[in-house]
């Protein structure tokens, strides 16, 4: 595992008590059914994860980045706050 990996999945996991994979992840953060059953995993990657290391994970994922954007949007008007990764793409 890489170390984006483990940076971004210690981020995510841990404080939730957690044991999402990499792939898992990857999946909760590329689907439109995250935000609507309002997913603390993928909320977490968008708001709780340094920027720097959103975008080195989702390519090393192979998440289309237009995917995770719109999703970061929607999360990001869930929250009522910008996200970093809704102003890309």
């Amino acid at each position: 595992m890489s170390i984006v990996a483990v940076k971004v999945l210690s981020t995510v996991n841990a404080p939730y008590g957690t044991t999402l994979s990499a792939d898992q992840l990857a999946s909760k953060i590329s689907d439109p059914g995250s935000a609507v059953s309002f997913d603390p995993s993928a909320f977490s990657f968008f708001s709780e994860v340094d920027e720097s290391l959103q975008i080195p994970f989702l390519d090393e994922m192979h998440v289309d980045p237009t995917a995770a954007s719109n999703l970061a949007r929607k999360f990001s008007i869930l929250a009522g706050y910008p996200l970093p990764l809704a102003r890309a793409a």
